[in-house]
């Protein structure tokens, strides 16, 4: 089994990649049999001869390779035919901008694993670039309250070596007295939390949030059942939510009440109630000032989000009263970050926890007969052109219906 790990080719450029070379070293240590290829790359975050210092071949053809390892989608005009890929596709909750991504695979007979898709039984994700999208974002809201108030001066991460850097800027900043929200229970939830523990936040209960006041900076975290409620009030079941999100409503105005700075790191499903809407943040008392849209779902559950920013360009501001955008810092806003793409920020970092998750869920399904099925519920199309049973519902987004 023949292994590349190829060039990433979108733009804007994303330096980051599945395997370091430490960890691509590993990968060929515990597995003999396989042989690992890398692509040259002039943008990738270890440069090739980091690789070929591991004694790794750096090439700029791969077609003789078996499997495909590589981060963000591959432009059409890059795909080989008959092999199998591993990218994140964008396609999985019908996104029309990669219908043509997805239609091509098919056409030319390559099995997809789309990174999103690897996941246990249970439906948890396994691997991801989750926990660095936390931990920017959180880092990059601080930054938006700092430029804005003119309190502190905090550089931007792509700026910064690497996560210990990070870390090494909030040491020199003083925060003053406000209320943060973080929702979310999962990677991206942890990541941000990793930040706010970093600075010494101190983290109160749900019900100590709603009903006092503090002379320092705290933080609340809450999960679904704390910013969602049954319609018909009766107690809510976070498993049902997951399932059938259509009996519940919004509980989140109790929490904007309170709030200077909300982090958004839940997740967000289909037919969920939104947290907050367009009226919602008209109201006299809503008291958010400040949101890190790490989810970044565009006209989606967190009202503000217009649209997605940029590494560039991270901050915008949301004018509740117009429904519109306006500056970051103009009077009365709400300053949006709403990133999309946050892991690209701390790229050799993300890059090195991405690629110890795929070593230890992912390359040993090729050589287990996939035991743990690993492969069999990720895989979206197979190698004769057709949709996989798992992803079927696709069907008619690539008839483009």
């Amino acid at each position: 089994m023949k292994f590349a790990i190829i060039k990433e080719r979108k733009n804007p450029p994303d330096r980051r990649v599945v395997f370091s070379p430490e960890k691509l070293a590993e990968a060929r240590t515990q597995f003999p049999q396989a042989e690992f290829v890398v692509e040259s790359s002039d943008i990738r975050v270890f440069p090739d001869q980091a690789y070929k210092s591991k004694g790794f071949k750096v090439t700029n053809d791969v077609s003789d390779c078996d499997v495909m390892i590589g981060v963000k989608e591959v432009p059409v005009e890059n795909l080989i035919p008959n092999k199998k890929y591993f990218y994140f596709s964008h396609t999985i909750k019908k996104q029309p901008y990669n219908r043509k991504l997805l239609q091509a695979m098919l056409e030319r007979h390559i099995e997809m694993i789309d990174h999103e898709t690897i996941v246990q039984e249970n439906g948890a994700r396994l691997i991801g670039f989750g926990r660095y999208a936390g931990l920017v974002g959180a880092y990059n809201g601080f930054r938006a309250l700092g430029l804005r108030d003119g309190l502190f001066n905090l550089p931007k991460v792509e700026s910064l070596p690497d996560l210990k850097a990070v870390k090494a800027e909030l040491d020199k900043i003083t925060l003053p007295n406000i209320k943060i929200l973080l929702s979310g229970t999962g990677k991206v939830a942890k990541g941000a939390q990793e930040i706010l523990d970093h600075l010494q936040i101190k983290q109160v209960s749900d019900a100590l949030y709603l009903t006092s006041k503090f002379t320092e900076p705290v933080y609340c975290l809450v999960d679904v059942m704390e910013y969602a409620k049954r319609s018909d009030g009766k107690v809510g079941d976070k498993w049902e939510f997951y399932k059938d999100p259509t009996g519940y409503e919004s509980n989140f105005m109790p929490y904007a009440k309170e709030t200077d700075y909300f982090i958004a790191g839940h997740f967000y499903g289909n037919g969920a109630p939104y947290l907050f809407t367009r009226d919602d943040a008209k109201h006299p008392d809503f008291k958010i000032n400040l949101i890190a849209d790490i989810s970044c779902d565009v006209d989606g559950p967190v009202a503000s989000t217009l649209r997605a920013s940029t590494i560039a360009d991270p901050f915008y501001g949301y004018d509740a009263q117009t429904e519109s955008e306006v500056a970051y810092n103009a009077p009365g806003a709400i300053t949006v970050m709403a990133v999309d793409n946050l892991p690209c920020e701390l790229p050799k970092d993300a890059s090195e926890g991405f690629g110890e998750s795929f070593l230890e869920h992912v390359i040993p399904a090729f050589f287990n007969e996939d035991k743990d099925r690993v492969l069999e519920r990720a895989q979206m199309t197979t190698n004769d052109g057709k949709l996989t049973p798992r992803f079927s519902y696709l069907q008619d987004f690539v008839d483009g219906k």
